[in-house]
């Protein structure tokens, strides 16, 4: 069917715009490491003018606040497809579900830390002030009364 093949070119279109995303970020991260640790590969010069070549368009976006034209063309395919497609750009999907996604992890963690808190604290009430003085609360401080006291 034709819905199947624009399906299949938004998945394709999806891949492309993985893979150079990937390749950008690779090489953001590999060129100065790579420089500073000796590596070879990033000083090949048609290495760096593919990843020059490829950033600069994205750069332009950025710079203009466009969306990349390749989210667009796979908003477009999967609308013919009769799929709901978003024009958000495919990074600010990404990182909106990373962030979410840390967001409740931290959530959860905070929530067990204040749980468990609570559970030591309801079972030894000293344990909280001592662990607070090994925190590095260790200073002697004198009271308005003239009383030496840790913080």
């Amino acid at each position: 069917m034709i819905s199947d093949r624009y399906l299949l070119l938004a998945d394709i279109v999806l891949g492309v715009h993985v893979a150079i995303i990937l390749f950008n970020l690779f090489g953001l991260i590999a060129i100065p490491l790579g420089g500073w640790r000796g590596w070879r590969f990033v000083r090949i010069f048609w290495w760096r003018a593919l990843h020059v070549a490829i950033l600069a368009p994205v750069a332009l976006q950025a710079v203009l606040q466009e969306v990349c034209f390749l989210t667009l063309w796979q908003g477009e395919l999967l609308r013919r497809a009769g799929q709901a497609a978003s024009e958000a750009p495919l990074i600010a999907r990404v990182v909106n579900r990373l962030i979410l996604l840390a967001a409740a992890a931290l959530g959860v963690r905070r929530a067990l830390c204040r749980g468990l808190s609570l559970c030591a604290a309801a079972v030894a009430p000293g344990a909280a002030a001592s662990s607070r003085a090994r925190a590095g609360c260790d200073k002697l401080t004198r009271g308005a009364s003239g009383a030496t006291r840790r913080c």
